[in-house]
């Protein structure tokens, strides 16, 4: 996490060693809030949302939790549009919208940066982490803000704000589903 540091001298600068730092206070500079979790089946004959919801536990551990059960299986071929929304007089397309084959992408995912980024934050909570065929329903288990800031803030930072994250599911290259997950950086 980020650290700033504040004073009671209006913000002068403590030198380590200067008898000062009894009056330096530490506050965390950032953290993930979610604030809504929004989930569609476009094609009901294909799939059906099981589970979509945010739960706060207590005032530091929140989580989202997501389940699509598949209605015609094996799942063969399946296509992942994500993007990145952040709010300006509402939310405009920020940084990222990358739409790829998801059953090539998990053979070789190094082959597209920008979605590898996305995938690591829900590889180790969700079933999603082989390629096609998929004989099962997609879940991604108890997504924690803590868990979500470790990526925000370590791996590649974004600035304060609102924003949404939306997947557009599709399989054999029609949409099934759409998620939006919105979250504000603080």
């Amino acid at each position: 996490m980020r650290m700033r540091e504040a004073t009671k001298n209006g913000g002068d600068e403590v030198k380590p060693g200067d008898g000062q730092n009894q009056n330096c206070v530490c506050i965390l500079g950032y953290g993930v809030e979610f604030t809504n979790f929004k989930c569609e089946s476009v094609d009901k004959d294909f799939c059906e949302i099981d589970k979509c919801f945010l739960k706060s536990v207590n005032r530091t551990y929140k989580y989202s939790s997501l389940k699509i059960k598949l209605l015609r299986i094996p799942v063969t071929k399946v296509k992942i549009n994500f993007a990145l929304y952040k709010r300006f007089n509402g939310y405009k397309p920020f940084l990222y919208n990358i739409t790829l084959d998801a059953c090539k992408f998990l053979e070789n995912r190094n082959s597209n940066p920008g979605a590898s980024y996305f995938f690591d934050i829900w590889e180790d909570i969700s079933n999603m982490n082989h390629s096609c065929p998929y004989n099962h329903d997609i879940e991604i288990e108890k997504m924690s803000t803590e868990h979500l800031n470790h990526h925000i803030t370590n791996i590649l930072p974004f600035p304060n704000g609102r924003y949404m994250f939306e997947i557009h599911w599709k399989a054999y290259d029609i949409k099934r589903a759409v998620t939006q997950l919105y979250l504000s950086f603080t």
